[in-house]
């Protein structure tokens, strides 16, 4: 991630709202919000929630597809976890006591039927532990 990408979402998720916003639409997942059920979740007036969504959009933190006459607003799961990677790449580079803790544990909970399908946390780590050492 380019250290500009990274300011730029940093920035989006530096308000209220909008970071209120973002963990709304992680905690639901791919399939997301349409801005009537975001707004009503948390209490947002329509314009307001309008230039959340375009600013958090413009960062690439969010995504909008239409379906049929609904959009739906959803997390970057790509990006977030980018920024989490960008954060977290030289941790302990300077220290030889890095410990298993600092590796972030970003990864979503998922049901039994699409486990094999994701990295395990402990795999998470240890690709993590990985990169530290090259």
């Amino acid at each position: 991630m380019d250290l500009n990408v990274a300011i730029r979402a940093l920035a989006a998720l530096a308000q209220e709202t909008r970071l209120a916003l973002f963990r709304l639409l992680v905690e639901r997942g791919p399939e997301g919000l349409t801005p009537g059920r975001i707004a009503e979740v948390l209490g947002v007036p329509p314009a307001t929630l309008s230039f959340h969504l375009k600013e958090l959009a413009n960062a690439g933190l969010i995504r909008a597809r239409q379906e049929s006459r609904f959009i739906h607003y959803s997390a970057d799961f790509t990006a977030m976890n980018g920024l989490v990677a960008y954060l977290t790449e030289n941790c302990c580079r300077a220290s030889d006591a890095c410990d298993s803790a600092c590796a972030p544990e970003c990864m979503p909970k998922r049901s039994k039927r699409r486990a094999a399908t994701r990295p395990t946390t402990r795999a998470a780590r240890a690709i993590h532990a990985k990169r530290r050492a090259t």
